[in-house]
């Protein structure tokens, strides 16, 4: 058996030190959030609270539950998430498959056309004319249909069209008769379950965590989705008029402004939940899709 010489024994210690220090700088702002969510707001406010809960209480939790707008927004955003991500996921699929067969016509040059956008885009002003001339402002196609597809996802797709489906099994199912689209459908997509997987989660992430779009494009509070709901909130009472308060105007104040604090910490492990839920469940598929995706090609 090979032994470990002086010089590996210190590499894997500082190796080890590294990993658990950046495992702790991971683990603790979200330990400290989810103690924050369940103590007393006023400890949370004079910043008594460090890793562990004091003075539990679920009152925030309760308040951001009684808070409809939230329910609102979660119902929201599951849509744009779940509608997106199909959106998303159709047009990278397609396009990367059509970029990786050979017997395309074209497709360095189509690529090269693809590969512009991910140096130059039309910025701001110019995209929100064109969506506005579309007649999707204020919709809930504004929020799906600006990002339909990225780019690099494309490549990343592509790259495994290529590394992972035979090229003889195209060719073999095409000898039998099988058209491109149901080529497509029967045989390249059953194949592809890790790559697909992995997009699901990139754009289903994504859309999850997307307000920017909905800032721009949204005025109609019953389409905000719950990202921009959690922005208001944490903006709320960030300026606020002190002046002629009485004494006991001033303690309801800053009671409210506590209670506001923990409400914060809570929103934010709501709002994760369902994307750490779901991310178990899809880590076999990530870590392999990733890596056919990336390293290959």
């Amino acid at each position: 058996m090979l032994q470990d010489t002086g010089k590996d024994k210190w590499f894997n210690s500082i190796n080890n030190a590294l990993l658990l220090l950046v495992t702790v700088m991971v683990l603790y702002p979200l330990v400290y959030i989810l103690a924050a969510s369940v103590s007393d707001p006023v400890k949370v406010g004079l910043g008594e609270v460090w890793l562990w809960p004091k003075g539990f209480t679920l009152e925030g939790y309760e308040r951001i539950f009684e808070f409809k707008p939230i329910w609102t927004g979660y119902r929201n955003t599951i849509f744009y998430a779940l509608l997106g991500t199909a959106i998303n996921l159709i047009i990278t699929l397609a396009a990367a498959y059509a970029l990786s067969r050979r017997d395309l016509i074209g497709r360095s040059g189509i690529m090269l056309l693809f590969l512009v956008t991910m140096f130059f885009s039309g910025g701001l002003i110019p995209t929100f004319l064109v969506v506005k001339q579309l007649g999707l402002v204020n919709t809930i196609w504004a929020m799906v249909l600006p990002n339909a597809a990225a780019m690099w996802n494309i490549i990343i797709c592509r790259t495994f069209f290529q590394t992972s489906i035979p090229v003889e099994l195209q060719e073999s199912a095409q000898i039998d008769g099988c058209t491109n689209t149901r080529l497509f459908v029967s045989v390249v997509l059953p194949l592809s379950k890790p790559i697909i997987a992995v997009m699901a989660l990139f754009y289903g992430v994504s859309h999850w965590n997307a307000f920017f779009n909905a800032l721009i494009y949204l005025s109609d509070r019953n389409l905000y989705p719950l990202q921009l709901i959690l922005r208001e909130i944490l903006i709320m009472n960030q300026v606020t008029d002190m002046l002629q308060m009485s004494t006991d105007e001033m303690e309801s104040m800053v009671k409210r402004m506590y209670m506001a604090e923990i409400m914060k910490y809570g929103l934010v492990i709501v709002s994760s939940l369902p994307v750490l839920a779901a991310y178990p469940f899809l880590q076999k598929y990530f870590m392999k899709g990733v890596l056919i995706g990336a390293i290959k090609g």
